[in-house]
């Protein structure tokens, strides 16, 4: 492995920074803000917010335009609904301080996340950008130029090359480790913000060039992790670790290596849903 990039693992420092404190209340562990698509298409950040919870972010809220606030109320119990179906209703609800994290992608729909991007970077909060977020930012340099370092960009190889499509010929012609690495740190380094390139091999890195990679393979496989879904639960538990006040870095990397660990526990059949279900479990295990 390249020697500028760190393994990711658990171990004592997560276990510690996972606790919660006796004495604590649910505003401690912060308010993380899911913004869900339109009707018909909530489910992705569904499973994001309920990755969020279940991951420990204190509140959870997702925002829902009008006409889903039937479907989504119908899903939901322990997860909030605020209504948020443009941009000055979105500047209203980050009114509110206690809102420690963001996610806005998992179903949203492009043209809708061209839209609310200005504000949700505008804020200057922890953010998670994913899916139609991604492709959103993709041929919109303008958008582009307001990431900062509180932002998390989680891409799948196709994601990411269409926002660097230089990098990722650079991984297409070398699929080595060494290839992926050098793409996702220069990716880091031209967006100014994190980059997470989602894989059996994952490697995230920083505008710093922080770097650090999380290996799925061989005794660590996690094959069950591909199935639909399971990306839009990752946003959220790196969401809902944000919230609780984790930085961007350790954040994506305590999500990434739980998402795994997650998988591994539950084993084959695995679909989505099961993520967040089965995280109490692996808390236990490690002694949280």
């Amino acid at each position: 492995m390249d020697r500028g990039a760190r393994e990711i693992g658990g171990g004592a420092r997560l276990v510690a920074a996972l606790r919660k404190g006796a004495s604590g209340h649910k505003y401690d562990h912060g308010h993380a803000l899911i913004l869900a698509g339109p009707s018909g298409k909530t489910g992705a950040a569904r499973l994001a917010a309920r990755g969020a919870l279940r991951i420990g972010a204190g509140l959870v809220t997702l925002g829902v335009e009008h006409g889903a606030l039937v479907e989504a109320a119908a899903q939901l119990s322990a997860i909030m609904l605020a209504e948020i179906g443009d941009e000055a209703a979105l500047g209203q609800a980050l009114g509110d301080a206690r809102i420690t994290a963001l996610c806005i992608g998992p179903g949203f729909g492009i043209a809708r996340a061209r839209a609310f991007l200005p504000g949700v970077l505008a804020a200057k909060r922890g953010c998670i950008l994913d899916a139609d977020a991604l492709s959103a930012l993709a041929d919109a340099p303008e958008l582009r130029a307001q990431l900062h370092e509180l932002c998390i960009l989680t891409p799948h190889l196709g994601e990411f090359a269409r926002l660097f499509p230089d990098l990722a010929a650079r991984i297409g012609e070398d699929g080595a480790l060494e290839a992926r690495i050098g793409a996702v740190r220069e990716a880091g380094s031209r967006a100014g913000c994190f980059v997470l390139l989602k894989g059996s091999v994952t490697v995230i890195a920083g505008p710093d060039g922080r770097t650090c990679v999380h290996n799925s393979n061989g005794m660590r496989a996690a094959p069950w992790l591909a199935t639909a879904g399971s990306g839009d639960v990752l946003a959220g538990f790196i969401t809902g670790l944000i919230a609780r006040g984790f930085a961007p870095m350790a954040a994506a990397e305590a999500g990434v290596w739980l998402h795994a660990e997650a998988a591994r526990a539950f084993g084959p059949g695995l679909i989505a849903e099961d993520l967040p279900e089965v995280l109490p479990q692996v808390f236990l295990a490690l002694g949280v």
